[in-house]
């Protein structure tokens, strides 16, 4: 069965020094967006990919991805006022076609991580149709947060970062941000929602920290060489 793509592109490039979205800004011959976009275009079993945008940037984006399309459709969505709000903005879009039964599996990723590729993708979704849920995880060396309860739980073994796409069986992602709706819940990412609100045990892939998140100014230089 069929899954759908959702990448949130509704982000800014303050961080990284930009006068426009950083998933807009130049990585290679093709702007940061393009990366995920081709990724998710390249698994043989997506039946929908949605961009969560900027309101004021439809056109922006539309003229970014537009090139790299070929025959395939790909339906914009309004990012909210938070991530958690993008996102539920994105699965309400896919709420008639996970109710009939025709999307399975949801996978929803930062647009700011351009070099997942695609075995991260196809592994993270298979790990969802198997067990329910599925978040890409890497060992951290430093840094922790307290974001990472989810993998911490599903890892069993040493601290890890938490990266995206994230993947869920559809039917309990969209049960769950209706609760999150109704209760007025705001989650840091789709792992922290489904924690909450769904009975889904969520697996650990792993990952690599060559899945970076672009965010500062030297973010995007680094990026520049591993893509090389």
């Amino acid at each position: 069965m069929p899954a759908a793509v959702v990448i949130l592109a509704a982000g800014s490039g303050s961080r990284v020094g930009a006068d426009l979205n950083k998933v807009l800004l130049p990585l290679g011959d093709v702007p940061v967006l393009v990366w995920s976009l081709r990724d998710a275009l390249a698994l043989p079993d997506v039946r929908r990919v949605l961009l969560v945008v900027r309101p004021g940037e439809r056109d922006l984006v539309a003229d970014a991805v537009a090139p790299h399309l070929g025959d395939r459709e790909v339906l914009v969505v309004d990012g909210g006022e938070t991530r958690h709000g993008s996102e539920w903005n994105a699965v309400r879009a896919l709420a008639a076609e996970i109710e009939s039964g025709e999307v399975d599996v949801v996978a929803i990723h930062d647009g700011a991580r351009p070099l997942a590729g695609v075995p991260l993708w196809a592994a993270t979704i298979a790990a969802a149709r198997q067990h329910g849920g599925a978040i890409p995880v890497v060992p951290l060396a430093q840094l922790l947060t307290a974001d990472l309860s989810v993998a911490v739980g599903v890892a069993q073994g040493p601290l890890v970062g938490v990266q995206t796409p994230q993947a869920f069986r559809a039917p309990a992602l969209l049960a769950a941000y209706r609760r999150a709706e109704a209760d007025g819940f705001d989650g840091t990412d789709t792992a922290a929602c489904l924690e909450r609100y769904a009975d889904v045990a969520i697996a650990a892939v792993p990952s690599s920290p060559l899945n970076l998140k672009i965010t500062f100014p030297e973010d995007v230089a680094l990026a520049g060489r591993l893509s090389g």
